[in-house]
């Protein structure tokens, strides 16, 4: 059973999104040990990019806040190793086609399969134009992971019998950030991806409350968080790993 396998394997999966480098690549580490000490079952982790266009106001600041303070691909790298030395769970990447082809994509995934990398996001990476990156994951034992969106429709069972890892159900449209409250559908696209694949899937965006938490992983394999672990490092700095954790504690006691 692969490492992302592993982390739906026991009730539903609480995943937690952190940008790598806000405000420093030190406190990354530790709100992801928070995190995970807490009850996080995967964790997501962006590499930082001028553009990010998936992310609404809060994670696009956490982006400029990171790339301003030097972080690289690279200190990302040796972030994770320096991770891999007692963080277990599974982890993998969201971050952006061109950063991986300006990397060089062998590289860069070679590296991801070297240091522990589970599996990887590529918000703008077109279902139809992931062959670029599909056969180089392949090699190196890194799951390129899909996403499915409110206007997939008729692709979504397309989409579902190529998944891997784990499918990432977004769950409304436009950008991340938290919301009020969630209208899209969910259950029948959960529904047609039940009847194409054995492969978890899990929602994010708008994710912020036990409450909304609890919702989507009723009716899918687990909720994923992003924006709202994001404010509360923008909020408390340096002093926000414990913050993390005691949030992702509320978050993940509501999906038991």
């Amino acid at each position: 059973m692969s490492r992302i396998a592993e982390a739906f394997s026991d009730g539903k999966a609480f995943i937690a999104f952190i940008t790598c480098g806000d405000p420093d690549l030190e406190t990354t580490a530790a709100a992801v040990r928070s995190a995970v000490g807490n009850g996080a079952d995967l964790i997501e982790l962006g590499i930082p990019f001028s553009d990010p266009t998936a992310e609404g106001p809060t994670i696009q600041g956490a982006n400029i806040r990171a790339l301003k303070g030097g972080v690289t691909t690279d200190k990302v790298f040796d972030l994770v190793r320096e991770l891999r030395k007692d963080v277990t769970v599974p982890m993998v990447f969201m971050t952006y086609a061109n950063v991986v082809f300006s990397y060089g994509a062998d590289r860069f995934i070679s590296i991801c399969g070297d240091i522990g990398i589970d599996g990887l996001i590529l918000p703008d990476l077109p279902f139809e134009e992931k062959e670029e990156f599909l056969p180089i994951c392949h090699r190196y034992g890194v799951d390129l992971i899909s996403l499915i969106a409110p206007t997939s429709e008729n692709r979504i069972a397309m989409i579902a019998k190529e998944a891997e890892g784990f499918l990432y159900i977004v769950s409304s449209l436009g950008v991340t950030g938290t919301r009020s409250e969630i209208k899209t559908d969910l259950g029948s696209i959960v529904k047609v991806v039940r009847e194409n694949t054995d492969i978890p899937c899990a929602i994010g965006f708008g994710i912020s409350t036990p409450e909304q938490a609890k919702a989507m992983a009723d009716i899918s394999d687990g909720a994923i968080v992003g924006s709202a672990i994001i404010k509360i490092l923008e909020r408390y700095g340096r002093d926000a790993p414990e913050h993390v954790g005691e949030y992702v504690r509320s978050m993940k006691d509501a999906l038991r």
